[in-house]
This record gives structure tokens, sequence and C-alpha cells, in this order.
């Protein structure tokens, strides 16, 4: 996902992936997601350029080591970078700290036609010019030239420790001040939870960690300058009203498991035609017959159900959604 953004003249390119499978699979996945993004590069020819990754590093950070620094090294040094002399990367590789790591990582690219641009050190509160090309990992709690925060524990669903929280830079294009926020919501463990109420548990807990991160962007320590957030928000439609919506004639089967008596499974079937069924909701399921509701038109009938950023409609204007849900 990309959106653009300008100071005056200056063409900024905004980008956002979670991109936990491409180390997964790197010889095949990454090498194409790599061919996509530098088709996005070439397409809008940025001068100033954020990519904001998410799981980076995949599921086992340990064992993807070798392909993360193949990664960032392919990033740095390819044909289609080239013409970007400058870069900032921080990497949050600090995997045996349950209580700091996020597995975030943010990217920067300055081409060399963009003169004047500096970022913010956050510990001097003062502006430095960006010059050549760094990388920093590990411990990037003590580096100052970003504040990144995992959400406190109570934030986190039944309190069990994910890599959830957020990066925030500082920077400063032809006078033009204006922060830019990697971010991780968390996820709905469970659609059979979510379904429960409206809006669910889960849209609950997020709206909490994203207040929580506005409410730090703007506080007193700072001046306050724009701020964009792109990252993994993990937005949900509302799912019990999507459930009804679409299963409005329907008639529900419960399934539990024999041992512990817990709802498992979720049926839903047409009242008549043969009681066919029309959705089967798991805790990673969500089965509906017609998948053309999701596709026709990318999915507008439902955007009504896409409310979870209602609540920050006086903080937060989001750019208009043109993909499927």
């Amino acid at each position: 996902m990309a959106g653009k953004a300008a100071a005056p003249g200056t063409a900024v390119l905004l980008v956002t992936a979670n991109v936990g499978s491409l180390f997964d699979d790197p010889d095949n996945l990454q090498k194409n997601w790599l061919r996509e993004f530098y088709q996005v590069v070439h397409t809008h020819k940025p001068q100033f350029m954020a990519l904001h990754c998410q799981e980076f590093g995949g599921k086992n950070y340990e064992a993807s080591m070798s392909h993360v620094d193949k990664f960032v090294k392919e990033l740095l040094s390819s044909d289609a970078m080239k013409e970007y002399n400058r870069a900032r990367v921080y990497l949050d590789e600090n995997y045996k700290s349950q209580e700091h790591f996020t597995a975030l990582g943010s990217f920067y690219f300055l081409h060399e036609s963009l003169k004047n641009i500096y970022q913010f050190d956050f510990k001097a509160k003062k502006y430095k010019k960006v010059t050549g090309k760094e990388i920093y990992s590990d411990t990037l709690e003590s580096t100052p030239m970003l504040e990144k925060e995992k959400f406190p524990q109570d934030y986190f669903p039944e309190c069990k420790w994910s890599r959830k929280g957020f990066i925030r830079t500082r920077w400063c294009i032809v006078d033009c001040a204006f922060d830019l926020v990697n971010i991780h919501l968390f996820h709905d463990a469970s659609n059979l939870v979510a379904w429960e109420t409206s809006p669910s548990v889960y849209s609950g807990i997020r709206h909490k960690a994203l207040g929580y991160v506005l409410d730090r962007i703007i506080d007193q320590r700072f001046e306050k300058v724009s701020y964009f957030v792109f990252g993994d928000f993990n937005f949900r439609l509302d799912s019990k009203s999507v459930v009804e919506t679409l299963c409005t004639k329907a008639t529900m089967q419960t399934v539990r498991a024999a041992d512990t008596n817990e709802v498992v499974k979720l049926i839903f079937r047409e009242s008549d035609n043969d009681r066919k069924v029309m959705l089967q909701l798991e805790k990673k399921l969500f089965d509906y017959v017609n998948q053309e509701v999701f596709r026709d038109n990318n999915g507008t009938a439902l955007l009504e159900f896409d409310k979870e950023l209602s609540v920050f409609k006086d903080r937060l204007y989001e750019l208009d959604i043109s993909f499927p849900p």
C-alpha cells in the first residue's frame, strides 16, 4: 500500500507493508516483492521515500537473520535505488527482549536531487543534516534519531506479549517539518470472539493503542508538527454487523468441542433452499458462500462497516480506500 504527499515542489512517497511472509520464502516471494517495489519507485519517481515494514524478519527472527541482511543490502545497493544517495534504516532486531521487541523496520531514501533535508534528534532537540547511508539495529531505544515504544503489557489481549508498537521519526524538507510513524496494532485473535459484540473487543484494544500513539506524538515534549501514520493497523470490518447483513434470513448452528464444550464453529444456513450453508465461522476461518460480495467494485458495498477510524475523525484524515477488504 502506498500513498503520496508533498512539501512544496517535493515528490514524497509513503509505503507500508507487512513483510512477515517474505522471510519464509525469500527466493520467490522476496524477489517478486522487491520487483514490484522497484516498479512503484520507477512509476512515482519520489525525491523522498519512506518504507514502513511490520513483522520484519518473519515469524522466527533468529532463523531469518541472514535473509534480513540480504534484503537490506539488496534495497540499498540495487540499480533501481542508485539515485538515492542518502538513506536511513532502522531495524528492531532485539528479538531477545520481550518487553521491547516490535519487529518494525523503517527505511528512508533521499534522492540526489533533494538538497536540504534534515532529521530531528529527539535527545538534542535539534535537526541534523542527513548525509550518507546509515543502518541502525539491535537496541533502537538508545538511538536519538527516533522514538520507539512497544505498547504497555496491559494493552495486549489477555496480557500476552506480542510484537506490537510504533517507531516515530521527524524530518524537515524545505522548511516543512513532519513526523512519520510506523505502527503495528493488534489483530483479531479469533473470529468467534470478534463476532460477539459490536464493536468487537479487539476493536476496542486497537482504539486504545492508537489513541496512546497519537497522544504521545502530540504531547508537550516537542514542537507539534504534521504527522503521517502508516503501518499495519489491523483494522477490520465490524464482524457482527457484516454477519448480520450477509446472513439476514439464516439460522445459526453452534458446534462445540466434545472435551471442553467450547464453541469452535458457527454454521449459518439459509432458512429454505435446502438449508444451504451460507457462512462458516471458526477462530481463523470466515468462509462465505458468495465471494463476489468482497470483490465486486472492490467490496465498496461493505465500506459502511469500516468504522474503526471514525472515533479519530477529528485527529486523523484517512486516504480513500480503493482496495477490497
